[in-house]
């Protein structure tokens, strides 16, 4: 285990347009997301997970992805993602300009059966095949950046605790596929730094892996620990961190899962460690605020409500 100085700068992948509104119950129009994601830039957040090319049906809430992506105005230094679950999702992304991707696996057989009806070993063929057709430039190369959320690294809803083992067993296949970038989650929210440390053990030992630009960390909130988790990754030289604004999110097939890390409280945190993330505290609380009146319910994160409270 190694321990380091903290990193200069970190990334934050704002990924409340997506994770954030897949869980709700309110369906907001399309204008309302658009306003909010530009606002969000506005405060200085330069990748933001737009939103989810899944079937209607299935998530409601994101139902009108391509209204999304085709509305987007393009912003110098700002990166739009979406996540893609299938070949048809991708000609949807692709047919709206995306072209940064998430996929979506498990390091827990059941929950990866339960979320997208598919084995690892299943999912991961399917992101063979989906990447197989990627377009690809005049040298060749993939013309596609792509992300790979692992789910329940640190816990699952049916199996319990995940072996460190299973995780880097799932890495190692995805990046077999040359994944640009692997987002360890606690899906349910029930990893302490010790859990952190002990996955970050295992995953830094794969071979050409880089800690510092290839792995983020995706942190639920549900037992409030996602900050400390956070100091854990900062000690151990990670320097991506997914968040939503306001701390909206959940999961459909993760009982009991609450919120995402809220963007507000982990930027609070930086400035207060010196790490710089080039968002502006103000401005993204003022976007919360915002959001809230749109969305008719109050936002779960503690630096917004403390701000709620304070105006």
């Amino acid at each position: 285990m190694s321990h380091g100085s903290l990193p200069a700068r970190v990334r934050i992948v704002e990924v409340g347009p997506r994770d954030g509104l897949q869980n709700q119950t309110t369906v907001l129009p399309t204008a309302t997301k658009l306003a909010w994601i530009e606002r969000l830039a506005g405060a200085g957040l330069r990748e933001i997970e737009v939103t989810s090319f899944v079937r209607p049906d299935r998530i409601p809430p994101l139902a009108d992805a391509a209204e999304v992506a085709a509305g987007l105005t393009p912003r110098d230094g700002v990166t739009w993602s979406a996540l893609v679950p299938n070949a048809r999702g991708l000609e949807g992304a692709l047919a709206a300009g995306i072209r940064d991707i998430s996929l979506f696996t498990a390091a827990s057989e059941t929950f990866c059966r339960k979320n997208i009806n598919a084995s690892i070993a299943e999912s991961v063929e399917r992101f063979r095949v989906l990447l197989e057709a990627a377009p690809r430039d005049a040298e060749g190369r993939r013309d596609l950046r792509v992300r790979a959320y692992l789910s329940t690294c640190f816990g699952c809803p049916y199996e319990g605790a995940i072996p460190a083992e299973a995780v880097v067993e799932v890495c190692r296949q995805l990046l077999a596929l040359e994944i640009d970038e692997l987002a360890i989650s606690d899906t349910i929210g029930v990893a302490t730094p010790a859990d952190i440390h002990r996955v970050i053990d295992a995953v830094e030992a794969l071979p050409g892996l880089d800690l510092g630009s290839q792995v983020a960390l995706h942190l639920h909130d549900t037992r409030g620990t996602a900050l400390a988790n956070v100091c854990a990754g900062l000690e151990r030289g990670i320097s991506i961190f997914d968040a939503a604004a306001g701390g909206l999110g959940g999961c459909p097939y993760a009982p009991g899962a609450s919120g995402n890390l809220a963007t507000e409280d982990l930027v609070y945190l930086l400035d207060g460690l010196g790490v710089e993330s080039g968002v502006d505290l103000e401005s993204l609380i003022d976007a919360g605020l915002w959001f809230e009146q749109e969305l008719g319910s109050r936002l779960p994160g503690r630096v917004i409500g403390a701000a709620r409270a304070g105006r």
